[in-house]
């Protein structure tokens, strides 16, 4: 009895513990000066650096966080950890909010990485093969993606052609290709186990990869540019805060288009 007494005196206390942990997310007072972005390393973090002393013009001061993943900057953002972020494509963050109930919302696009399909085992195309490894992002929205720009390169056919498109679509592979999802992150130092791979232009980027490495970019235009366009988010709520809009303009100067396009050239395209 009294063994049992203690396991549950213990659990409440784990429970009060875990809760008392757990922040809840509050707007942002009105006189901030200061908001904390969390980014990936690249290009993101890079952009937000050069956007720093532009901020500062506007009173503002910005801290970064970098992180390496596409999860703990929303849960993040969402439980007020973070002001704001900015790593992510507008289809994901839907999808996101969708599975897991959290409540960003965009408060505007800043730039579109074209997604492509980068030298593996084999550094050309025309080397495709009966049997060859393509290794995709894992999480739903950019494995679509992945498979679309493997129609586009004419080796499968899908019956569904738009930005939910999973493996289960495929209704023609002439070479049968093995498609092996992997986390994202992760797809660069891991290229040489496949023939070819489709790497997220950031990670691409931070690998060192260049244009040269990349065999065939999805095209930028249309439905690509505005489904991937990678946005600056906040908890619903922030998103017309004077710091919040302040780092928006900034991010869309023609001061950050000229630092992208120049550093990145066609790996990063400013909107």
């Amino acid at each position: 009895m009294k063994k049992w007494i203690l396991t549950a005196v213990l659990a409440l206390v784990g429970t009060f513990s875990l809760t008392a942990c757990k922040k809840e997310w509050k707007p942002l007072a009105e006189d901030v000066k200061k908001i904390t972005v969390g980014a990936s390393a690249s290009p993101h973090a890079e952009i937000l650096e050069k956007a720093k002393d532009l901020l500062k013009d506007k009173g503002f001061d910005l801290d970064i966080k970098v992180f390496d993943d596409y999860i703990i900057p929303n849960k993040s953002v969402d439980n007020g950890e973070l002001d704001a972020n900015y790593f992510q494509h507008i289809t994901y963050l839907n999808d996101f909010n969708e599975k897991n109930h959290t409540h960003l919302v965009s408060v505007g696009a800043v730039h579109y990485e074209p997604f492509a399909i980068y030298k593996g085992q084999k550094d050309s195309l025309s080397a495709i093969a009966k049997n060859d490894r393509i290794i995709v992002p894992n999480d739903t929205t950019n494995e679509a993606r992945a498979l679309l720009l493997l129609q586009e390169a004419g080796w499968i056919t899908l019956k569904n052609t738009g930005i939910t498109a999973t493996k289960l679509d495929i209704t023609d592979n002439p070479y049968q290709l093995e498609i092996v999802e992997m986390e994202a992150a992760q797809i660069p130092s891991a290229r040489k186990d496949g023939a070819f791979a489709i790497i997220n232009g950031n990670y691409a980027i931070a690998a060192g990869l260049t244009s040269d490495d990349a065999l065939e970019f999805e095209s930028n235009s249309g439905v690509a540019a505005q489904a991937y366009a990678n946005v600056l988010a906040v908890h619903e709520g922030n998103e017309k805060h004077p710091a919040v809009l302040a780092l928006y303009e900034v991010l869309t100067s023609q001061q950050i288009k000229d630092f992208i396009t120049q550093k990145y050239g066609g790996s990063v395209i400013p909107l």
